[in-house]
């Protein structure tokens, strides 16, 4: 039974403490957010980056895209919000956060032709 309770338990000499052992069994949670990192929040930083400064480098005249599906021509620009003109005499407000993406216009005649 002695036999039994010795064999049961851990040896004296195994690798299974130490600061060795330990960097061993850390190495894969590391290596799992390292690929996390470089698949998933890097490219998301990037994107972020490009927005704002898309959206920080809006001007009058620019043809754009709304999160709403709306395009137009901006009229008029404030801090928060942003007047676009959808039609000859039809002007929306929208909020600048709404504008997703700058209208190409070499794309918009292709598309219109």
């Amino acid at each position: 039974m002695i036999d039994l309770a010795y064999a049961m338990g851990p040896s004296p000499q195994a690798g299974g403490s130490g600061p060795g052992a330990l960097l061993i069994q850390m190495a894969p949670i590391v290596l799992v957010l390292g690929i996390f990192f470089f698949l998933v929040i890097r490219p998301q930083q990037r994107e972020r980056q490009k927005r704002e400064h898309m959206l920080s480098s809006l001007k009058k005249g620019d043809r754009v895209i709304t999160s709403g599906g709306l395009i137009g021509t901006i009229v008029n620009l404030g801090d928060q919000t942003v007047v676009l003109k959808i039609a000859d005499s039809v002007r929306v407000e929208c909020l600048r956060s709404a504008v997703t993406g700058l209208r190409d216009e070499a794309k918009a005649a292709s598309e219109s032709a």
